[in-house]
């Protein structure tokens, strides 16, 4: 009897603690993202944003704390990561209005990297919040309406629908209007496929997350 007792005390605390380290990778890797997005970087011979290859996992994990915590807090995830994100390039900014130190030298350096070009910072913040809160309702559509079998599908059907709603927002809302129409659609087109294959390789983690209790609504 105490045996069965401590495995029942043991088991929600580890579902917790997996709870809790989803969350924080999805926060970290929102940051880290929108950080390496300002690196411009050439792979394969194409230009693409440095965030690419972190994003999109951003995708899987938020599926991940949605099986694990439920439809309303992946919802208060998401809306919460992207406040954390526009108080980040807020703080940024105010840091690069603050004069430096003469004898640090690298004020305009920093200004020049973080401080945030804001048609970008907030069509990005946009394009998280608006995709991954789709992300939410397919996932929940899928699993309520079609099947809780086959949690592979369920994430790929979800991330297959939410990553181009991302591309679209991100890709008209920053650069619609600077960019010519067919320098936009490469932008859209080399960032899905990136992401897109990025998504795919994450699909196998879902299978680490605890399930919900009785319902993942």
């Amino acid at each position: 009897m105490a045996n069965q007792q401590s495995e029942q005390d043991h088991k929600p605390s580890s579902m917790g603690g997996i709870a809790v380290i989803l969350v924080s990778a999805y926060i970290g890797a929102q940051i880290i993202a929108d950080i390496s997005s300002l690196k411009i970087g050439v792979v394969w011979g194409l230009a693409v944003d440095m965030g690419t290859f972190i994003y999109p996992i951003t995708f899987t994990l938020r599926d991940l704390v949605h099986k694990a915590l439920g439809k309303k807090n992946a919802q208060i995830l998401v809306i919460t990561a992207g406040a954390i994100n526009l108080l980040m390039a807020l703080y940024f900014r105010w840091i690069a209005i603050v004069p430096s130190d003469p004898s640090w030298g690298l004020g305009l350096e920093f200004a020049a990297v973080l401080n945030p070009v804001w048609r970008i910072v907030l069509a990005s913040i946009a394009a998280e919040v608006v995709s991954e809160l789709v992300d939410t309702e397919v996932y929940h559509l899928f699993v309520t309406h079609v099947s809780k079998r086959f949690q592979w599908a369920r994430v790929l059907i979800s991330n297959s629908l939410s990553i181009p709603v991302d591309n679209l927002i991100f890709t008209l809302g920053a650069f619609y209007g600077v960019l010519p129409g067919p320098v936009l659609w490469q932008i859209f087109l080399v960032n899905f496929l990136m992401k897109f294959g990025i998504s795919i390789l994450s699909l196998p983690s879902i299978y680490i997350a605890p399930g919900k209790k009785r319902s993942e609504s």
